[in-house]
């Protein structure tokens, strides 16, 4: 057999595995678990925590609908104006005001970035602040100024932790499809990030996979403290995966409700189990409302967090492009090879895994409304992909890594 017939069956077998081995990562049917108003009618005190940085053109999408949230008990809305220049802050007093029954609104500023921070962070850690000496919340919602929620997503986020006694509670936001870039970048997007953390590994108690969705994390506020969140992650570009990873390895303190806190945990005295309870699953009533018109947004949207996903590591990287390219272009490149050739064998074996890999894709389609003929174009979107994250290791090494809205952040162990 050809050297191209061996890499159409690695990628096979590698599909396989993925197929079966990959904690189902391909399936989207894992939504906020079952769950039921608190037994005692009490409801938690919620701070809900919006880190802004020129957001003006989308607050008036986003912001309403956390005002207008129908929670039953106390919460109160703390926008972070992190150093705006388009009159974001002005834009969300005016929203408030437009409000007629809307939850109180507090608009402040972080003030200037201290180093070793990220600014979303940053303004993240101030709002907390804000938040513990005005309210002093049972439960923190942290979600970005780009993210509309339903009427009803705080009060079954909250009815979700406190039903499953959980410590953090995300919900990916179904991101915005309707350009043409947006359908061939953002349902890839999404399929990559639950085939790096597959959310059954995360929501398993005990297990080692930890993840979270910025835009809409529902945290005990115990939890973040034992985890010494935001401090711990500082230094993050990908918070999330961060502040879930922190959570997980903090553990529960006695506080914790539930089966956890009362009957004990296996091998844990006194009922404190292993790690902090995490859940991740994909939102369907949280929706994020930032257009991507050009190509170049969706682009720098990936790149600009890719390489410190490597942790940038040039082995990583190079580990990634072979396996990115042995994974998702050798099937097409072994169907056409060995059609042009005559070699049967090898375009059935890439033809194969070519089918596995498009059906794997099938689920995210049908979640994001898209037509199933996009499936096959998959290799492109993992083309594209491989593409920005050697763009962004390529920028990080010419200085301008990991830089967003006019600040570029150095890797964690450089930073101040």
């Amino acid at each position: 057999m050809s050297a191209l017939t061996w890499i159409a069956l690695a990628s096979l077998a590698a599909w396989a595995w993925l197929l079966l081995g990959q904690g189902l990562f391909w399936r989207t049917d894992i939504r906020l678990p079952p769950r039921g108003a608190p037994a005692d009618g009490a409801w938690p005190t919620v701070a809900i925590v919006v880190p802004a940085r020129d957001e003006a053109q989308v607050l008036p999408m986003s912001l309403p609908s956390l005002l207008e949230q129908d929670y039953p008990g106390r919460a109160v809305v703390f926008l972070i104006d992190d150093g705006s220049t388009d009159g974001t802050a002005k834009t969300a007093r005016v929203l408030a005001a437009n409000c007629e029954r809307g939850l109180p609104l507090v608009v402040a500023s972080p003030g200037a970035l201290e180093p070793g921070w990220t600014g979303k962070l940053w303004a993240v850690r101030h709002g907390i602040t804000l938040a513990r000496a005005q309210l002093a919340p049972e439960y923190l919602l942290l979600t970005d100024a780009d993210i509309a929620h339903e009427p009803d997503s705080l009060r079954e986020l909250v009815c979700a932790a406190r039903s499953r006694d959980l410590d953090l509670v995300s919900q990916m936001a179904r991101l915005r499809v309707e350009t043409v870039w947006e359908r061939l970048i953002v349902p890839a997007f999404v399929y990559f990030f639950a085939q790096l953390y597959p959310f059954r590994w995360v929501n398993r108690p005990g297990a080692r996979t930890a993840a979270a969705a910025g835009g809409c994390v529902l945290l005990r506020t115990d939890a973040a403290e034992r985890a010494r969140v935001p401090e711990s992650i500082r230094q993050s570009v990908i918070d999330d995966v961060a502040l879930a990873r922190v959570v997980k390895r903090a553990g529960r303190g006695p506080t914790a409700r539930g089966a956890g806190a009362s009957a004990g945990a296996p091998g844990v005295p006194g009922g404190r189990a292993a790690g902090g309870r995490v859940w991740l699953g994909l939102a369907e009533r949280v929706d994020s409302v930032r257009p991507y018109p050009h190509p170049r947004e969706l682009w720098r949207m990936v790149s600009r967090s890719a390489y410190a996903q490597l942790r940038h590591n040039p082995a990583l990287l190079a580990l990634t492009v072979v396996g990115l390219a042995v994974v998702y272009l050798a099937p097409p490149v072994a169907v056409g090879v060995g059609a042009w050739r005559g070699e049967r064998v090898t375009w059935l074996v890439g033809g194969l895994a070519w089918a596995v890999m498009a059906g794997t894709f099938l689920p995210m389609l049908r979640y994001y409304r898209q037509s199933l003929w996009w499936a096959p174009l998959l290799p492109l979107m993992a083309a594209l992909y491989l593409l920005m994250t050697v763009d962004s290791a390529i920028q990080h090494y010419r200085g301008r890594g990991a830089a967003w809205k006019g600040r570029t952040y150095a890797r964690p162990e450089a930073a101040p």
